[in-house]
């Protein structure tokens, strides 16, 4: 009897350890690789939450209206380590961004990347081995 709790405390953890991992999704399921996206815009807020980090950004149309964008990045920790913190992409900023629209068709798009206005470009999507470019070697 002691043996049988002692297992179905030892399953419960490792359900719940693996729980996350289910929730994450992959490129592929939320995001169109036919469906490329370049424009310059402003960005207007910066999100730095897991499990991905979200870029709030503002594009101007040809006709002189604004659309709201949301651009998902890597996790906050992947951009730490791409060199990207909280002082790179600020408010009020212009960038170009590359990436790929929502499945859905809504204004989200994964970034691929962002390029700043001093020229540099940064490695801004998720390191999905599904996602376009990404080597998963």
């Amino acid at each position: 009897m002691r043996i049988r709790v002692v297992l179905i405390a030892a399953c419960s953890v490792l359900v719940t350890a693996a729980a996350p991992t289910w929730a994450h999704h992959s490129f592929a399921s939320e995001f169109d690789a036919r469906k490329p996206v370049k424009f310059r815009a402003t960005v207007t807020k910066m999100e730095w939450i897991n499990p991905h980090s979200w870029m709030h950004i503002e594009v101007k149309k040809p006709d002189g209206t604004a659309e709201s964008w949301m651009i998902e990045a890597g996790s906050p920790n992947s951009l730490f380590r791409r060199g990207i913190n909280k002082n790179t992409v600020k408010p009020g900023m212009e960038v170009i961004v590359d990436g790929y629209q929502a499945r859905d068709g809504s204004r989200r798009a994964n970034g691929r990347d962002v390029t700043l206005p001093d020229g540099r470009r940064l490695f801004f999507g998720t390191s999905s081995a599904d996602a376009p470019g990404v080597d998963s070697k």
